[in-house]
């Protein structure tokens, strides 16, 4: 997705990278483009805008990142093999499926055609069991909204 390729090129990261790899780069980021840092509005305004998307592209590769997901695995696998779906909408490659227990997952890349065929299946929760739940990266969403 290029959402997330763009995030770790703007941080400089490869796919592979480790939270505590994450932190560090973020931290020397934020070092560097801390708006605090600058006397002039227009050096101030432009450093801030840059912390912005750091910020955002570190929260989203964290929330995406293998150990993130590790720490939930089992609720997430107890969700998407026991809870009905109650709704999802797709746009632009990016699935949210909310579920009847209240959890909700983002889920990326997920091409179109694949999203007609889950709007078309007799059983949307067996379709996304076997075809999108374990094949696409995702977040969860609903920790995401609370928070």
């Amino acid at each position: 997705m290029k959402k997330i390729a763009d995030y770790r090129k703007l941080l400089g990261v490869q796919k592979d990278a480790e939270l505590k790899d994450l932190k560090t780069i973020y931290r020397n980021f934020m070092k560097e483009f801390h708006p605090d840092k600058f006397q002039e509005e227009e050096a101030r305004l432009a450093a801030e805008a840059k912390s912005k998307e750091i910020i955002e592209a570190y929260h989203f590769l964290v929330s995406i990142a293998p150990e993130t997901l590790a720490l939930s695995l089992e609720e997430y696998t107890n969700t998407t093999a026991t809870c009905g779906i109650a709704d999802f909408t797709w746009e632009r490659q990016i699935l949210k499926v909310h579920f009847l227990d209240g959890s909700g997952y983002e889920y990326f890349e997920v091409p179109r055609a694949v999203y007609v065929k889950l709007v078309n299946a007799d059983s949307p929760g067996r379709f996304a069991r076997r075809h999108i739940f374990n094949v696409f990266p995702y977040r969860n969403i609903v920790k995401l909204e609370t928070a």
